[in-house]
């Protein structure tokens, strides 16, 4: 597989008509990490989840980084078979291309399968901007949820934007 880079990911959102702030910063591994160096970044600050099913489909799921979730009550939710279980590091590299520390939305850029279904917390639309990795962790882009949209359009991963807080 061919990972895209951070360039390809900025002109294809370039391409697309979609707006981007960058925001340089030390590599950040956790969403701790990422509240200590993330300075005056404005907007919804994520963490994503990457997790599969019983039959090895895998979801990425997106939600405010103070947002809990029951992953037992959200697996019928979402069409999983089974109950839902963290993704291993050698699937998010194979599905998605990147590794732990830097799970984002734009890292379906990397699957050209459909491989993976993402799910965004209704939440986050009333952000004025998302924010995620470009595909690494030592910088942040933000970007409006139109943008998201646009973005998951473009790379062929229609969305499905679920309020999670029923699923708490």
């Amino acid at each position: 597989m061919t990972q895209a880079a951070e360039e390809d990911l900025l002109n294809l959102l370039d391409a697309h008509g979609i707006a981007v702030a960058m925001h340089r910063h030390p590599p950040v591994h956790t969403v701790e990490e990422s509240r200590t160096l993330r300075g005056e970044i404005a907007g919804a600050h994520t963490k994503n989840l990457f997790v599969r099913d019983s039959k090895k489909r895998f979801f990425l799921l997106v939600l405010d980084e103070d947002r809990k979730v029951n992953l037992k009550a959200l697996a019928a939710r979402i069409g999983a078979r089974g109950g839902l279980s963290f993704g291993s590091a050698e699937a998010l590299y194979e599905k998605l291309g990147i590794r732990p520390g830097s799970v984002s939305v734009f890292a379906l850029i990397n699957d050209k399968a459909g491989d993976v279904t993402v799910v965004l917390d209704e939440e986050l639309r009333k952000a004025a901007t998302i924010n995620g990795h470009p595909l690494g962790n030592e910088a942040t882009i933000c970007v409006s949820p139109d943008g998201i949209d646009r973005f998951l359009i473009a790379v062929d991963h229609p969305a499905q934007w679920l309020d999670l807080a029923t699923a708490e």
